[in-house]
C-alpha cells in the first residue's frame, strides 16, 4: 500500500535524523569505544525488554534464528565499536562523510546474499565512489586511522542490513533488536572479562570503567533510549516495508543531518577542506544515482526478481 510505504519512508527519515545525532553524542561522550558500545548495547537491551514485557511481547524462537540474530548482534556491536573508534580518532564528519559508502557496499553484497546478477553501472559507480574515497584520502590524510575504522564500520553496516532485511519482515521487530542487542552486549562483555583476567591493571572491568561523569550518564541515556532501543526498533519495522538498498540508500542522508549539526554545535573543528566536502558529495550522488537508476528498472520490471528495491 502506497501511504503505508510512505508513512514508513518518512519514518525513516526521523530515525536517519536520531542516528545523525548519535554521532554528536559520540563526541560529546567522553569514555572509549569499547566501554561506550556496552553501555549502550545494555542499557537499550533493558529498555527493549521493558517495551517487550509492557506489550507481552513473545520471545520465542528457533534454534536457526537465535543463531542468526546472534551474528547480527556481533556485527551491530562490531559496527558501533568502528564507529565511534572513527569519532574518537577523526572527527564526526570524516566519519560520516566515510558512512555514505555503506549503499556502495551494499550494491556489492546485495547479488551474493539475494542471488542476483552485478549490474554493469553498479560497478561504474564502484568506481566513482574510490574516485570520491581517494579525494578524501589525498586531501585528509592526517585522518587515516579515522577513515579506516568508518570504511570498516560502513562494510559491517551493510552486513547488517542485509542480514535484517531477510528476517525483518517476518518477526516482531522488538523480539529481533532485543536479542541483537543482548547478543552484542554478551560478546563484548566475554571479552571485557577476559582482558579483566589475563589483561593489564588499566584494561577490561576496571574501577574507572564504571565511573562516569553525570554528563556522560546523561548523554549515554538519550544514546541508549532515543538513539538506540526507539530507533534501533523503529528500523526494524521499517524493514518490513521496504528493502535493504532502499534503507541503506536513505541512510546516506545521515551524514548531512550529522555534518550540519556537528557544524552547529563544534563549529570550526568540523569545518573540513573544500576537496573534502567535493570527494563526499561524488561518493553521495553516486549513491543516490543508483538508487534513482534501480527504481527506475523496478518500474519496467515489477515482476523481476533481481531488483529488490521498494
Amino acid at each position: 500500500m502506497p501511504n503505508v510505504k510512505l508513512q514508513n519512508y518518512l519514518h525513516l527519515h526521523f530515525i536517519i535524523f536520531i542516528w545523525g545525532f548519535t554521532a554528536i553524542l559520540g563526541e560529546l561522550i567522553s569514555i572509549e569505544a569499547i566501554p561506550l558500545v556496552w553501555y549502550r548495547m545494555l542499557l537499550a537491551s533493558f529498555f527493549i525488554l521493558g517495551y517487550i514485557y509492557l506489550k507481552k511481547i513473545s520471545l520465542t524462537l528457533s534454534r536457526k534464528l537465535f543463531f542468526t540474530l546472534f551474528f547480527a548482534g556481533v556485527i551491530i556491536a562490531l559496527h558501533w565499536i568502528t564507529f565511534f573508534a572513527a569519532i574518537k580518532v577523526s572527527n564526526v564528519s570524516i566519519t560520516l562523510a566515510m558512512m555514505s559508502t555503506g549503499a556502495f557496499f551494499t550494491a556489492i553484497l546485495e547479488p551474493i546474499f539475494y542471488k542476483r546478477k552485478v549490474i554493469w553501472y553498479e560497478i561504474l559507480f564502484g568506481v566513482l565512489v574510490i574516485v570520491g574515497l581517494y579525494i578524501i584520502f589525498k586531501v585528509e590524510g592526517d585522518y587515516f586511522l579515522g577513515i579506516l575504522y568508518a570504511l570498516c564500520s560502513a562494510l559491517l553496516s551493510s552486513i547488517f542490513s542485509l542480514i535484517n532485511g531477510k528476517i525483518a519482515k517476518q518477526y516482531d521487530p522488538s523480539m529481533i533488536s532485543f536479542y541483537e542487542l543482548l547478543s552484542g552486549v554478551g560478546v563484548i562483555t566475554i571479552y571485557l572479562g577476559v582482558l579483566t583476567v589475563f589483561g593489564k591493571e588499566t584494561e577490561g572491568f576496571t574501577i574507572t570503567f564504571f565511573q562516569l561523569s553525570t554528563q556522560d550518564w546523561m548523554y549515554m541515556f538519550i544514546l541508549a533510549s532515543v538513539c538506540t532501543a526507539y530507533a534501533f526498533i523503529g528500523s526494524v519495522h521499517v524493514m518490513k516495508y521496504l528493502s535493504p538498498y532502499t534503507v541503506m540508500l536513505t541512510v546516506n542522508l545521515e551524514p548531512v543531518y550529522g555534518i550540519l549539526l556537528a557544524f552547529l554545535i563544534f563549529g570550526e573543528a568540523e569545518k573540513m577542506s573544500s576537496q573534502f566536502y567535493f570527494g563526499a558529495l561524488i561518493i553521495l550522488s553516486t549513491v543516490i544515482v543508483n538508487g534513482i537508476l534501480k527504481n527506475a528498472k523496478k518500474r519496467k520490471s515489477p515482476s523481476s526478481l533481481h531488483d529488490i528495491t521498494k
